[in-house]
């Protein structure tokens, strides 16, 4: 009862955030005559409620304790470092109801307040998109990169590591969400455990579900062992889907029910096995587009964008192209036992005002490549970055 009570008054047209992953939790708190008058705003999550804090300013956060994502203390303290002058109060959704009776409550009459957040979409952008909430984020495990969205990602991956949560990494080809993933693997309890790899894309559909849940021999031709999936493989570590939108039908219904009840049976057998196993999936395709197209289950996609990572384009990493840059060059000369090699004044100005399409990979490529054109000139110049017969500017 002292959850909502200790909030005190609020005054009026005070701004308000309620976070809290209860729909009707965040109805019933902002019926409270209390509020009556605020502007308000709502979060499905702690993530999500720092994303909001970012554009919708707020005099108090009421922090629901049990959210989906992060820990509510650590988002209480992240939002005391940032707003020292916006108050935190953490309310307790499963005791909400001997604290909020129906009798005592009234709408309250506001016009920015949100009914629902049934635009999970929104939320994951906004998510993605806030902006670094401390400096000095320290750079996940072989990422390299300083730019402000940059440290937005490690900043979100370092939150959500130590949890079980399932985490959604998305981005262009070529941003490295693998590294992130495997980042998020490296810094949690399981990291003495297997990183196992399942590139979804690359698997026959045929070939899938043997590949992910295992088999028992004579389950199909050519069965003439059992053999363990991918995911039993990951036991007490960390399962990595890529390409996971490339999942066809049939094995997206599979998938979720593996987690919904950590269970797996193999392929031909009646046999029943519980594992422990956290997923981490990474896409570059808007799922919300497939689950519009009838290509993507919309319940399998709540359960993997509970906590979305986006992975900025290089394009977008103002900064990080020259850094990125000269750690791809002193490894190849290490990796090539050679003389140090430099990159010129202007080939790295060639390279930062680039578009890369491929993002870091395609840079890192683009990097090789001219290293093997420059022999043993020990400079990079321009002209070892341009194709054969274009123009050297």
């Amino acid at each position: 009862m002292a959850a909502v009570a200790t909030v005190g008054l609020i005054r009026a047209r005070s701004r308000i955030l309620i976070a809290s992953a209860d729909p009707s939790f965040r109805k019933r708190v902002m019926r409270n005559p209390v509020y009556a008058g605020s502007l308000s705003e709502e979060a499905v999550g702690g993530a999500h409620a720092l994303a909001q804090l970012l554009k919708f300013p707020c005099d108090s956060v009421l922090l629901d304790r049990n959210l989906p994502d992060l820990d509510a203390s650590e988002v209480a303290e992240q939002i005391r470092k940032q707003y020292p002058r916006t108050e935190v109060e953490m309310l307790d959704s499963r005791v909400g109801s001997e604290t909020l009776q129906d009798g005592d409550v009234r709408e309250t009459e506001n016009a920015t307040a949100c009914d629902e957040v049934e635009n999970l979409e929104e939320v994951s952008e906004s998510c993605a998109k806030a902006e670094t909430f401390a400096a000095g984020a320290e750079a996940l495990p072989g990422m390299i990169g300083t730019s402000r969205p940059m440290q937005q990602v490690y900043r979100l991956a370092r939150m959500v590591a130590p949890r079980d949560t399932t985490v959604l990494v998305t981005g262009e080809t070529g941003t490295g969400k693998e590294l992130v993933a495997e980042g998020v693997h490296r810094l949690s309890r399981r990291s003495k455990h297997p990183f196992v790899v399942v590139n979804c894309a690359a698997i026959p559909e045929a070939l899938l579900e043997a590949e992910l849940f295992g088999h028992a021999r004579g389950a199909f031709t050519g069965a003439v062992q059992s053999r363990l999936g991918r995911i039993h493989v990951a036991q007490g570590g960390t399962l990595f889907l890529d390409e996971v939108g490339e999942l066809p039908l049939s094995m997206q219904a599979k998938l979720l029910r593996f987690l919904q009840n950590g269970e797996v049976q193999r392929l031909g057998s009646s046999d029943v096995y519980r594992v422990d196993v956290r997923v981490v999936c990474a896409t570059n395709v808007r799922l919300l587009e497939l689950v519009q197209a009838k290509q993507f289950r919309m319940d399998l996609y709540y359960r993997l964008a509970i906590f979305p990572i986006e992975v900025p384009a290089l394009r977008n990493r103002v900064g990080d192209v020259s850094v990125l840059a000269d750690y791809f060059v002193t490894k190849l000369a290490t990796e090539t036992a050679v003389p140090p090699k430099y990159l010129t004044a202007s080939a790295l100005r060639f390279l930062e005002q680039g578009k890369w399409a491929g993002n870091v990979r395609e840079l890192q490529h683009a990097i090789e490549r001219a290293f093997i054109l420059a022999g043993n000139d020990p400079q990079l110049s321009l002209e070892h970055f341009q194709a054969p017969g274009e123009a050297v500017s």
